[in-house]
């Protein structure tokens, strides 16, 4: 079953169908919703809020953390939260710019769409353009695939002036979310590729001090001011497993170990129960993020975020501290996927 444009309905499933996928209204929020019965697992999507996956309920139990009472209250104050795009740059910039084939360009600060100084987490994080294109279920999979033309866009265009689309798949199978991401360059230019996903992860019911972290990473990224990286790297001086308990991180890691597959495999565990992620190989690097809130206390979330490059890694590279950035050919296009699942619930 296809949906084009603004157009919702339900996909129904026959008696013998065990995935499902319906485009609804939740709240006034169009939301489509892929369903695997067997194993009791139902992702959400807000494709008009970022495209963001904000919950993936095993056995009515959300993996992701959500802190919203609904999508309704999300779509009013949006905050990150589930599984945030951002792109054409992801996490911190060193300055309100970027470098690109030996050019600097500097961003129209007035137009109001880059967030500070040290701009932070894109553009897109929010974005309301997104287009559903294919909304399916079979035998196999439930899955929405949509599009977002940055090309079309001027506001969006001023500040990243390279021609590109995106096109993202949610597919549900197995009891496991792969979120494929390709990129096509459609400029004359080879365009950087600097975007991630801020994926926030939680273990229900178990406060975050009795949760271990696995993290198969070889590689510490040394960051200095404002947690900008220096270009130093150094073998991981952390645990692995690592327990959270009294724990605090926003660090990078690079030198993924990897499985034959090629994917990297970061969880977290307790009570007999683990949530997983896994990242395809061109999301080289993950930013960890583990804060604390007020009083100290833990926020009870961590952050695994799979990145194409170390943060402000585009710009580094021009200054020569960092040789992994990875670059999009004019007509090309950049493809990779990673992965959510879980056990024990």
């Amino acid at each position: 079953m296809r949906a084009l444009g603004a157009a919702f309905f339900l996909v129904m499933p026959s008696l013998a169908q065990n995935y499902t996928a319906v485009q609804l209204v939740d709240h006034g929020v169009p939301v489509v919703r892929l369903s695997d019965a067997a194993r009791g697992v139902e992702v959400s999507v807000a494709p008009g809020i970022g495209n963001r996956a904000y919950e993936m309920k095993v056995h009515g139990k959300n993996i992701l953390y959500f802190p919203s009472a609904g999508v309704g209250e999300f779509q009013q104050r949006p905050r990150l939260c589930g599984i945030p795009f951002l792109a054409p740059w992801a996490d911190l910039l060193n300055e309100p710019a970027f470098w690109a084939n030996g050019k600097r360009y500097a961003f129209n600060m007035d137009l109001g769409n880059v967030r500070g100084n040290m701009p932070i987490h894109g553009l897109l994080v929010t974005s309301p353009l997104w287009r559903v294109t294919e909304v399916s279920a079979d035998a196999r999979s439930a899955h929405v695939t949509s599009r977002l033309d940055f090309w079309k866009y001027t506001d969006l265009m001023a500040q990243w002036p390279f021609a590109h689309d995106y096109v993202m798949t949610y597919s549900l199978a197995g009891g496991e979310l792969e979120v494929r991401t390709t990129i096509a360059n459609l400029s004359a230019d080879p365009m950087p590729i600097a975007i991630g996903y801020h994926s926030f992860f939680q273990i229900p019911d178990i406060p975050r001090d009795e949760w271990t972290a696995h993290l198969p990473a070889r590689i510490h990224v040394i960051a200095g001011e404002h947690n900008i990286p220096t270009g130093e790297m150094r073998p991981l001086d952390l645990p692995n497993p690592l327990p959270l308990r009294g724990r605090t991180l926003d660090d990078g890691f690079t030198d993924l170990e990897r499985d034959s597959e090629g994917r990297a495999h970061f969880s977290i565990e307790a009570g007999g129960k683990t949530v997983e992620t896994l990242f395809g190989p061109k999301f080289p690097v993950a930013t960890i993020w583990l804060p604390n809130g007020p009083g100290g206390q833990p926020r009870e979330f961590i952050c695994f975020e799979p990145l194409t490059t170390i943060i402000s890694g585009v710009n580094l590279a021009h200054e020569g501290k960092y040789s992994g950035l990875q670059t999009l050919p004019a007509g090309a296009k950049w493809t990779e996927s990673f992965w959510v699942r879980s056990s024990g619930f």
